[in-house]
């Protein structure tokens, strides 16, 4: 076991896996700033330099996940071994909220209590607590339950599609967000609240970005002017629209097939236990933004990378209308098309819309030789495990064949994560994905602007910084259009034309 000095005041236990030194004058919290800058940069550098196991800053000190006291740094792992025994041992690595440091402050004035739900839902329990409220929520996430939801998801994006123009130029970023806003307020509460949705939609959006924000959990005070307390005034706005939605659901009588009412009417058949008014606010608020934005980030990736890769997007279509013939995929068509699952796999692995995982050593622990004292942030990889060469021969290039002779396990290939904190809805959303994508590429071709701009931005979820602009045509199979030309720091992630 490697074992190195600590000499951090700041650090209330000593980390001893290497990372690089403080930065000068403001120490640690320069390094999180670095990070939270640009996290896959970041990490990517990180990892070339010191290996699959290093520290943000080398002896610790560091803090911007844990709302636990007691933080001791930030450490970064990546590769199948390392998350293999991390994602396995449930009662070893915590998950916290959304809110990360933040959520420290719910109890310290009346403008601060919606943090005690906000972003919570599963990231904020462990152990038993964990375990009672995922049986709680299994049903509503049944293989049948999911699949009834088809006719939603295809009605919906049948009526955004229809809205397109040909010719015109459109934000698929936003496009995409409105799309997956829609399908998961139908299937969440019930109905297709399009005004109410989006609003909710935008005040959750604002939110995440000023979390994101180094300096909304570096000056937490809620002085007018600051991010922090435009910060709080957003949550408070959506925790209003969310105790909204429930209330009009228990009015009446909460006994639809949506999701939301499923929720109010669980118990646990063991103890008898249900959920409690924070809980549901937790969980829909939770369903609410991992619903649409992940989805919206997953559809917008790969719509890009297709009109990058004209042979790709010919041989997709040659398949979808050969089995759908211009109709929406049912249930069971969808396992009938290999090559939209290996698209969609693959825009996964290459810009995977989740790069990170986060968790929190609960207790003193060990992982790749080092000692990790208890309240250690640890934080997966998830980009870097699936651009490892040794796994994936030519990371970098999106090559949708490859699935055709690999089947990695889910500690090589993790987009929703492995072990007892998969995503509890991952299924909904690849059948939500395969669905609008076999929808719209039969409609419409679409192709980037001259020479684009894509940026990756964000912290919890990447996705093009700015939106991603581009031109809808009617399907023309004209896909050598709007190829090539593309600039920003998109390339150094995947290979794309010149």
């Amino acid at each position: 076991m490697t074992i190195t000095t600590c000499t951090l005041a700041t650090s209330p236990a000593c980390l001893s896996v290497p990372g690089p030194p403080a930065m000068p004058i403001v120490g640690p919290k320069g390094n999180v700033f670095r990070f939270i800058s640009d996290p896959v940069g970041h990490t990517s550098h990180l990892f070339k330099t010191y290996g699959p196991i290093v520290a943000l800053a080398a002896g610790g000190g560091t803090n911007f996940y844990s709302p636990e006291r007691n933080c001791p740094g930030t450490v970064f792992i990546c590769g199948p071994a390392l998350i293999r025994q991390v994602t396995t041992q449930h009662e070893i690595y915590y998950k916290y909220p959304l809110t990360a440091t933040l959520y420290r402050k719910r109890e310290t004035a009346p403008r601060t209590e919606p943090l005690k739900h906000v972003g919570v839902g599963l990231f904020g329990v462990n152990s038993d607590e964990h375990r009672q409220q995922r049986r709680l929520l299994m049903p509503t996430f049944h293989k049948k339950r999911i699949e009834a939801y088809r006719d939603d998801m295809v009605t919906i994006t049948q009526q955004e599609l229809d809205q397109w123009q040909d010719g015109e130029q459109r934000n698929i970023c936003k496009a995409m967000q409105m799309l997956t806003m829609r399908v998961v307020t139908k299937t969440l509460f019930g109905e297709d609240i399009e005004q109410n949705g989006s609003e909710a939609v935008q005040t959750l959006q604002d939110a995440l970005i000023l979390l994101a924000s180094p300096l909304t959990t570096l000056l937490p005070f809620d002085l007018p002017g600051l991010p922090y307390h435009h910060f709080l005034d957003l949550v408070g706005r959506f925790d209003g629209q969310m105790r909204a939605i429930l209330a009009r659901k228990r009015a009446t009588g909460a006994n639809g097939r949506d999701m939301l009412s499923m929720l109010i009417r669980a118990h646990d058949e063991e103890s008898g236990a249900t959920l409690s008014e924070d809980e549901l606010l937790g969980h829909i608020g939770v369903f609410f933004a991992a619903g649409h934005e992940t989805s919206a980030n997953a559809l917008t990736w790969t719509l890009f990378l297709l009109a990058q890769h004209p042979q790709v997007a010919a041989d997709l279509l040659d398949e979808l209308q050969s089995v759908l013939y211009g109709e929406a995929p049912t249930v069971e068509q969808l396992q009938h098309l290999p090559l939209l699952d290996r698209v969609v796999k693959e825009s996964m692995r290459v810009l995977p819309p989740s790069p990170l995982q986060w968790r929190v050593t609960s207790q003193m622990t060990e992982i790749g030789g080092y000692a990790l004292p208890s309240g250690t942030e640890l934080i997966i990889s998830t980009y870097q495990t699936h651009h490892m060469p040794e796994i994936y021969p030519q990371p970098k290039v999106f090559t949708p064949a490859r699935w055709e002779a690999i089947s990695p396990s889910v500690f090589e290939y993790n987009p929703f994560s492995a072990g007892p904190r998969m995503c509890i809805g991952a299924s909904f959303a690849i059948m939500e994905i395969k669905i609008v994508l076999a929808l719209l590429l039969q409609r419409y071709r679409l192709q980037c602007l001259p020479r684009p701009l894509v940026n990756r931005f964000g912290l919890m979820i990447i996705t093009p910084k700015g939106g991603l602009p581009m031109i809808v045509q009617k399907q023309d199979r004209q896909f050598a259009h709007g190829v090539g030309g593309v600039r920003g720091n998109v390339r150094e992630m995947v290979e794309l034309p010149i």
